[in-house]
């Protein structure tokens, strides 16, 4: 929204141009290094790579951290795919980690109960409920990561979630961009320097709109991020940000 100023009687001298903003940090080491946080939830539109960039940041907070639990509440259950095992209601340990749990979240569980099982069973959670409503609104406890990629409706519905965040006094500050095409000089690809040009477009509008946030971005790999080990490696990028070829 614009707000016009003409007639205003205002010496110009007081309209000094605002000095340029620093970007913040382009990496998710804040929410790493912020040991008060109990919930960090990760969402976003389908398609682009939550799983991915929950699970590698589960692993990078279990490097500092007692424990670590990741819990999926997507029907899909990608986590079983991304680790390259199987996961069930029950927290089991991630191969290759002794501080790493997984585990799949059928929302509430209610599905099976009849009338009176599902009014008991509501009345016993709502404490819970209520207690975990307070840490959700405490920054402190609780963060969200908003994941997209750069294209029109993907930012739209970034901005949708932000707002339904702030609606809910749910803090976030961090914007993860994945699949970013960064075209390699030596290997020219006309699509892939279309694909670079549109991104940078939205990119550009990211850090206008975002800029008290942290964004990393991360780039479209030309393989699968499956299995524990690809997982660890593609985790670094949450904490060292992607150089592209023409950078290095």
């Amino acid at each position: 929204m614009a707000a016009g100023v003409a007639g205003w009687g205002v010496e110009t001298e007081e309209f000094e141009d605002a000095p340029d903003v620093e970007p913040l940090e382009p990496t998710l080491s804040n929410i790493i290094e912020q040991r008060s946080l109990k919930w960090i939830f990760v969402g976003g539109k389908g398609g682009v790579g939550k799983t991915t960039c929950s699970c590698s940041l589960a692993v990078q907070l279990s490097k500092g951290r007692e424990s670590v639990l990741i819990i999926s509440t997507d029907p899909a259950h990608n986590i079983s795919d991304a680790f390259d095992q199987k996961f069930s209601k029950v927290p089991t340990k991630v191969k290759g980690y002794d501080n790493l749990f997984a585990m799949m979240c059928n929302m509430l569980g209610l599905g099976d109960m009849n009338a009176d099982q599902l009014a008991s069973k509501l009345e016993e959670t709502l404490p819970v409920i209520r207690s975990v409503s307070e840490q959700f609104k405490d920054p402190e406890q609780t963060t969200f990561i908003c994941v997209c990629i750069a294209e029109f409706l993907s930012l739209y519905e970034t901005e949708r979630l932000i707002q339904e965040l702030a609606k809910c006094k749910i803090d976030t500050h961090n914007i993860i961009v994945n699949q970013l095409v960064f075209p390699d000089p030596e290997k020219p690809c006309k699509m892939c320097e279309a694909r670079h040009k549109i991104q940078a477009k939205y990119l550009d509008q990211m850090e206008d709109l975002y800029e008290d946030f942290h964004i990393v971005k991360l780039p479209l790999l030309p393989h699968e991020v499956r299995g524990a080990d690809k997982v660890n490696t593609f985790s670094a990028l949450l904490l060292e940000p992607y150089k592209p070829p023409s950078a290095q």
